[in-house]
């Protein structure tokens, strides 16, 4: 992801996954799922950008970067994104965590390419 010019606001979302035998019963597969909020976020107004990891015990952390506070709020009040935060607490999670913070700065480092 490229560097963005500060300030900007994140939007955490750490999780821990339910079983997989648990997860069968969704109707659409939680990859399926994740993969459509992901395309959701990349069309909202204030979206800059957004980074996934998972390991394999299902402890995942999902940081999106938004431009304002309001931009976080509407996507987090968009109807296909309740739906998939219904579905979560029923079926996908064991427990999750969200966190709002204001990026004042930001540095960047990359090994040069030989």
């Amino acid at each position: 992801m490229p560097p963005l010019k500060p300030p900007y606001f994140t939007a955490i979302f750490s999780s821990q996954r339910t079983s997989t035998t648990r997860c069968e019963e969704a109707s659409i597969s939680y990859e399926e799922m994740a993969d459509r909020m992901a395309r959701l976020a990349e069309e909202s107004d204030g979206f800059l950008g957004m980074e996934s990891y998972r390991d394999a015990d299902g402890r995942g952390v999902t940081i999106s970067y938004w431009r304002t506070l309001d931009a976080i709020r509407n996507w987090g009040q968009d109807p296909r994104h309740l739906e998939a935060q219904s579905t979560g607490q029923k079926i996908w999670y064991e427990q999750y965590s969200l966190r709002i913070a204001r990026v004042e700065s930001e540095t960047v480092w990359q090994r040069d390419k030989m």
